[in-house]
């Protein structure tokens, strides 16, 4: 297993929600001697520094400064996300019917929502608890390994048009069996996760959970030639992102990774690409340097931004559904995202760049567009860019069923992505 593989395998597995995936990348960022900062407080940066923020558990910025810290054309910028569709736990969860225990959920993002029936599903996210101090609730961290609840097809004999394809309800097909209920009994979900968090069923306030397919990663193919996985998209990009920040030796400028959370519900949150929080990243960074703010605007239009997020893959029993020319094949390399209507936020110029960086590193890449007739997702570095109006150009992985509960996507194309990442931290 290539090292690129082996990290992605363990974020895949262990990220099972935005708080979850934040957290591992905290472990490797501590673990390579990155500082940690907080937003409250003052920053004193200095030279040769390795420094991380978290923001609302489920943002985080890391990034490096040169021995030299230069700031004209040396910023390098690498953004992803750190959320994925799922299912979310509404308050009040518990639902009774015909001697099962449910539980209500909503859906988060763009689920493809018949890939999460019959799959084995867990709880993953935070809870806040009450404490002392009322503007600082105790939060505690949750991600369930065992199997607890799963959402059950209904039998082809009760559905004989199921395979005429069948439209979902979101509220009423969708709630999640997590058990069934004895005569007599009073057990609701709360009680079960207090008993899990070690507390009082009252000490519960609210939290944020989130129903997360337990599939583990794994290897397909004859030849071990793909993955299969939950959250490909977008942890493939977080990992990329992550080691090619820790991995870089370059010696001057600043290095900069920013892992947004909300991007499945648009990322105009405030800890979505849309909030105020990089530009903020930024001025502080300047500050600690002495640079004024009009030195600092002079520096972040000579970035340099990488927005990282999967792409579509030719899928061989949908060819009609990609474009006629451009056809991205899982295991072929990264996809290079360009839309005229800036869903991708990407120029020639600076597609040209990282054109160049492969092509003398010999990564392989190929170039990904939209049919004209069927318009597709954005990414969030077409959000970050209406106020970071900097170069910038739509990186990721080529998959394979794209926001299902379990993607595929070509075993050779995340040390592709890797490649690209690391070397562009290190130019």
């Amino acid at each position: 297993m290539e090292q690129s593989e082996e990290r992605l395998f363990h974020l895949l597995e262990h990220g099972t929600s935005g708080v979850m995936v934040v957290k591992e990348a905290e472990e490797q960022l501590k673990a390579a001697g990155f500082e940690a900062l907080s937003f409250h407080r003052t920053w004193g940066l200095t030279e040769k520094g390795k420094y991380y923020v978290k923001h609302h558990d489920t943002t985080l910025f890391a990034f490096t400064i040169g021995e030299r810290a230069e700031f004209r054309d040396t910023i390098r910028i690498g953004a992803a996300h750190t959320d994925f569709p799922c299912l979310r736990m509404k308050p009040n969860p518990d639902i009774t019917a015909g001697g099962y225990a449910q539980v209500n959920v909503e859906v988060y993002g763009g689920a493809i929502l018949n890939t999460w029936l019959d799959r084995p599903l867990s709880i993953s996210g935070r809870v806040a608890l009450a404490s002392d101090d009322v503007m600082h609730p105790q939060i505690r961290y949750l991600s369930l390994k065992q199997t607890i609840g799963v959402i059950p097809n209904l039998a082809i004999h009760m559905n004989r048009e199921v395979n005429k394809g069948i439209e979902l309800n979101k509220q009423t097909d969708l709630l999640p069996i997590l058990g069934l209920v004895k005569e007599g009994q009073t057990e609701s979900f709360l009680d079960f996760l207090a008993e899990e968090l070690g507390t009082d069923k009252e000490s519960i306030l609210d939290y944020e959970l989130w129903v997360y397919c337990q599939e583990k990663p794994q290897y397909a193919g004859m030849k071990e030639e793909l993955i299969l996985s939950p959250r490909l998209d977008n942890l493939t990009s977080v990992q990329a992102l992550l080691a090619g920040l820790i991995e870089s030796k370059r010696q001057e400028g600043i290095n900069v990774i920013a892992l947004f959370d909300h991007e499945e519900v648009g990322s105009r949150t405030k800890q979505g690409a849309g909030s105020m929080l990089l530009l903020n990243l930024f001025e502080r960074i300047f500050d600690c340097f002495g640079k004024t703010p009009v030195q600092a605007a002079e520096s972040l239009y000579d970035a340099f931004f990488l927005s990282v997020d999967v792409a579509h893959g030719l899928h061989p029993n949908q060819m009609g559904k990609m474009d006629p020319t451009n056809k991205p094949v899982l295991g072929k390399g990264l996809c290079i995202k360009e839309a005229s209507s800036q869903s991708y936020a990407t120029d020639c110029e600076a597609v040209a760049v990282v054109q160049q960086i492969c092509q003398k590193a010999n990564i392989p890449y190929q170039k990904f567009v939209n049919r004209s007739d069927l318009p597709g997702g954005g990414t969030l570095g077409a959000v970050a860019s209406s106020f970071l109006p900097v170069k910038m150009v739509d990186v990721g992985v080529p998959v394979l069923a794209m926001h299902s509960a379990v993607e595929t996507m070509g075993t050779a194309d995340m040390k592709a992505l890797t490649d690209l990442i690391r070397i562009f931290f290190q130019i």
